[in-house]
């Protein structure tokens, strides 16, 4: 019976699973793989955590982005409006200049037409005066002439001023 190897073999086999179940390496395997479960149930655990974190965090980056972009479109809008405001302003501005420098400009007109037949005025008295002493000078002599010359003098400084 012991010269035969299977026996060798079972008899191993049961001094082995002996050994087994006095050092209780079952209990000891089953205890390292319960930990390695456990630390695997506490990865997957952290892994869910850090998915939701980041879930979260790019949830919130695309409504910064969202509000962003409307922001973006209300400046530019708001822009928008207050470049037209000031564009009108500045025409409003430039035709009242326009307005001013026309009226200003047709004053001196006047002005100057006014200067102008004061002049012509003062100029044909002038000539009537120095037309009418000529005349006066060659027909009318003595006295008589003087007397007239200086009535008609007179007479044409009332009128002029």
């Amino acid at each position: 019976m012991f010269a035969d190897p299977e026996v060798w073999v079972a008899i191993s086999f049961i001094v082995f699973a002996g050994a087994v179940v006095y050092l209780k390496v079952p209990g000891k395997v089953v205890g390292l793989l319960d930990a390695r479960s456990d630390a695997i149930a506490r990865e997957l655990a952290e892994a869910r955590k850090l998915r939701a974190e980041a879930e979260a965090i790019l949830a919130s980056y695309k409504r910064r982005a969202e509000n962003t972009e409307a922001e973006a479109a209300a400046i530019l809008g708001q822009a928008e409006r207050e470049a037209a405001a000031y564009a009108q302003e500045a025409r409003t501005a430039f035709d009242e200049t326009i307005s001013r420098r026309l009226a200003v400009a047709e004053q001196k007109i006047k002005l100057e037409e006014e200067k102008a037949r004061k002049q012509i005025r003062a100029q044909a008295a002038e000539l009537a005066i120095a037309a009418a002493e000529q005349l006066i000078e060659q027909k009318v002599t003595g006295q008589v002439a003087e007397k007239m010359i200086d009535a008609s003098l007179d007479r044409i400084k009332k009128r002029l001023h």
